[in-house]
Formats: C-alpha cells, structure tokens, sequence
C-alpha cells in the first residue's frame, strides 16, 4: 500500500536538461522522488539550499490542482486523470519568463493566459468529487481572513482560494526573500536557466503527484493532454 498524504495534479518538465537544472536549483527531483545535489553559483548573497528551503519539497512544478487528501484510491485518482487528459488541449505558451511575485522568485508563462486558465477549470471541475472535504484546521491554514471575499468562496467550494478567475499559473523558484537579496539572485538564477529554458512553453500533460508523510512530493503517473 502507498504511504501517500496527498495528491495533487501539477505540470512538470519531462526528462531534460530543463527537468534537471530546476531539480538542481530546488534540490528535490520529483521525477526520481530523490535528492540532488545544488549547482555552486556565483554571486548568490547565500548558499542555493537557503534560497530554497520552502519550495524543495514540492519540486519544480505549476499547480493545476492544489494538493488535496483523497476520497478514493490511487488508481482511480489515475483513471480519472487520464480520462480527462484526452479531452483537453495542450497548451501552447510563447516562453517563460522569471518574474518576482510578491518576493517570490518564479517563472511565469506568456501568450497563454486564457488557456492557462482553461486548463486550470477543467481539472478543477473534473476531479473536485476525488477529494475529501476540509477540515476545519486545514480551512485554517488556508488563513480565511487574509483572503477576499470570492477567495473565500471558492476555497468553501473548491478546495483551495485560487482557482477559476483567480488562477495564476507559476513556477515557484525561492523562499520569499526580502527586495534586496531577490535583486540579487535574480540574475545569477536567471543566468541559470536562461540555456534550458524553452521555447515554445508547452503543457504537453499533467502529473498527477503524491506527498509521502516526510511532506515530500514524487511523480506517480503522466496524463497525456491530446483533446
């Protein structure tokens, strides 16, 4: 039986030199489920590993669907994924770009916005009867009143605050870090990647992910995007 808290539904790069220097940059590959040594950069104001510690054990992902505690089993979590998968579009962005989001270092997609969102609705819909409700502390860490009043609705209905017209794709690439030390890793990370980063940013599938009960998330199954 798998150990597994939670499952989510993310986007993450195939195999690749892309796959491999944003699991270097976090130091957790979630497509092995394994640890991996940080690349030695120059100029960062601190050590990768302390630039990182918040979205390690994620890994390098965009959240489709937030990570959810399951009211059924892996395997139908899989079934229903890949049923959906064959009815929705790959989606086709011009690029990423690296951007700050409130302190936080990631990558953000460009020319596909209202796609983006699509997808993010689509699954959203098409596995909210797989999850089991909130309870009432994880409503709590959700911190209802830092949110609007539609966030708060939706995290009532959906699960999660930011979903529907509120969904902003992203790949999380730092703590949050204060203006000064963000303005300095900026072009180091950007230099980073800059060599792997593609061009087009297709979302070719989605991955259905799982978080073993040390909070580390892994790769358990791809759904191919071909509607």
């Amino acid at each position: 039986m798998n150990d597994f808290t939670r499952y989510a539904v993310y986007y993450a790069p195939q195999p690749g030199p892309f796959a491999a220097a944003t699991a270097a940059w976090l130091g957790w590959d979630v497509l092995g489920g394994q640890a991996v040594g940080h690349p030695d950069l120059p100029g960062l104001p601190h050590p990768v590993a302390n630039l990182t510690r918040a979205p390690r054990k994620y890994g390098f992902h965009g959240t489709i669907r937030a990570p959810f505690r399951p009211c059924v089993g892996e395997a139908q979590l899989i079934e229903r994924l890949d049923d959906l998968a064959v009815r929705l579009p790959p989606v086709r962005c011009s690029g990423l770009r690296l951007s700050d989001l409130d302190g936080f270092l990631a990558l953000t997609a460009e020319g596909c916005e209202a796609s983006l969102l699509a997808l993010g609705e689509a699954v959203v819909r098409g596995t909210d009867d797989l999850r089991a409700p909130l309870t009432a502390a994880e409503l709590a860490r959700r911190r209802p009143e830092t949110l609007s009043l539609r966030q708060r609705g939706l995290l009532q209905r959906w699960g999660y605050p930011f979903v529907m017209e509120e969904f902003r794709f992203h790949l999380t690439l730092t703590d949050q870090l204060s203006a000064e030390v963000a303005t300095q890793v900026a072009p180091v990370l950007r230099a980073h990647l800059a060599p792997v980063l593609p061009h087009p940013f297709v979302i070719a599938d989605v991955c259905l992910m799982a978080e073993d009960r040390q909070g580390r998330f892994q790769l358990r199954h791809r759904s191919t995007l071909s509607g």
